[in-house]
């Protein structure tokens, strides 16, 4: 299906809030004329989102493929997390100033106009270099493709996690034989343990962080738990939506008995609590540093698998190729060859509690001894995902619209009956829109892999 063409000043039009590029520094990002490094006869400018632990281990690993890669010169740019990043990249492919090589979430892709400000990988350049589609998870690498092109190379997947305090979990005989906190597969089972566990909780320390306040971390438990329960969200050819409101009422229900049972404290330091003694806190992997930094006795399993099925909420940070006019050339070879390296090499990148993305490196002696890396990586094989459509992805619009009603369940000031079905009418809405990238629907669109 034909999209309609794409400009900055439609892009800037479709973006509200956004009026003007220079608020953007949109000139700092440019081509710039400087030098190239000592020896080097190419450049590949990469962009990305990743600050604080991440930022470091993406800096080793591009250190690493420099001092292999002498001929090649990396500029790399860290941009502001979240839409500001989303926003800057879509304008400077709109504008053809777009980097050689750049950072998404994998939710994101889709709505970002592929074909249009994202080019298409070279599966056959990333095979010279040593990546192959059957070195990925398959429901991961087909995220990845639209209209039969790959669109993103994975890196990692990133999920939510339950991690516990073993210290406090052995006082409560919550562990199993393998030191690990023992298995449920019920709500009931699962309120038990948290009943066990808060008889030896310390006064003052909430029972289990929930997040309750923020949006984003209420929108990933509920994906998480709907997806357990088979839950959907529209139909194949995306023209009707299929959000099952009874099921979503059992999610919201799920998270508010939390509160109301007394084993969340609404607003308390989830990260602080868990350090000072709480046995347990849902959180995403990449506070896995923290934790070990902390020098916990802790463990991180999946979220429970309270409605019987396994599957806990994932995304994953991919490398995408923005668009160029004319891209080819040894820029977009370099581009190819850096991303294949930092995939191939992601033993640096598990430190940080991500689960690399190239099963290869699962299997490596290093990868294995890394814990809690170790009890959570079947994380990989129940992933629980976004819808594929335009709206998604991490920080997207289906994530600001109904991540605040799941809030106003799971804290008490909505009931959760009337919360599903405002969240289904949402859905409809959403179903209709167009995406302010390139105009079209989610049915318009082309997302089917």
């Amino acid at each position: 299906m034909g999209r309609p063409g794409l400009s900055r000043r439609h892009l800037l039009a479709g973006i509200g809030g956004l009026t003007v590029a220079g608020s953007f520094g949109f000139a700092a990002l440019g081509t710039g004329a400087d030098a190239l490094a000592s020896g080097a006869d190419t450049r590949v400018r990469y962009w990305n989102l990743f600050s604080g632990g991440d930022g470091y281990n993406m800096i080793a690993m591009l250190d690493a493929f420099r001092e292999e890669n002498p001929g090649i010169d990396v500029k790399d740019s860290t941009l502001q997390w979240g839409n500001p990043f989303y926003t800057k990249l879509a304008m400077a492919a709109a504008g053809n100033r777009a980097p050689d090589l750049g950072v998404m979430h994998l939710g994101r892709v889709t709505g970002f106009s592929p074909g249009r400000l994202l080019d298409p990988w070279d599966v056959g350049l990333l095979a010279k270099y040593g990546v192959k589609e059957a070195d990925f998870n398959p429901e991961l690498w087909k995220r990845a493709v639209i209209d039969g092109k790959l669109y993103a190379l994975p890196l990692d997947i990133h999920v939510q996690l339950c991690f516990y305090r073993k210290d406090v979990l052995g006082r409560a005989g919550l562990l199993g034989d393998d030191g690990r906190m023992v298995q449920v597969t019920s709500t009931a089972e699962w309120f038990d343990v948290l009943k066990k566990a808060k008889k030896v909780t310390k006064k003052g320390l909430q029972t289990i962080g929930l997040w309750t306040n923020d949006q984003n971390f209420q929108w990933w438990f509920f994906v998480a738990f709907y997806t357990q329960l088979g839950g959907t969200w529209f139909n194949a050819a995306n023209t009707e939506v299929t959000f099952d409101v009874d099921k979503a009422t059992q999610v919201l229900e799920f998270l508010r008995q939390h509160v109301t049972d007394g084993y969340t404290i609404p607003g308390a330091p989830t990260g602080e609590q868990f350090v000072n003694g709480a046995p347990f806190t849902w959180e995403g992997n990449w506070s896995v540093p923290v934790f070990s930094g902390a020098e916990l006795d802790y463990g991180a399993t999946p979220l429970p698998p309270v409605f019987g099925k396994q599957a806990t909420h994932a995304e994953s940070h991919a490398f995408v190729l923005p668009h160029q006019a004319g891209r080819g050339g040894p820029a977009n070879e370099g581009a190819h060859r850096l991303a294949a390296y930092v995939v191939r090499n992601a033993q640096a990148w598990a430190g940080g509690g991500h689960i690399p993305a190239y099963t290869p490196t699962l299997t490596t002696p290093g990868y294995q001894k890394l814990a809690p890396q170790n009890e959570y990586v079947s994380a990989m094989d129940h992933q629980a995902t976004e819808p594929k459509v335009w709206f998604a992805g991490s920080t997207g619009v289906l994530a600001q619209d109904l991540g605040p009603v799941v809030v106003s369940s799971t804290t008490g000031s909505a009931r959760p009956a009337a919360v599903a079905q405002r969240m289904k009418a949402r859905l409809t809405t959403l179903l209709a829109s167009k995406n302010p990238m390139d105009g079209t629907t989610a049915a318009q669109g082309g997302a089917v892999a």
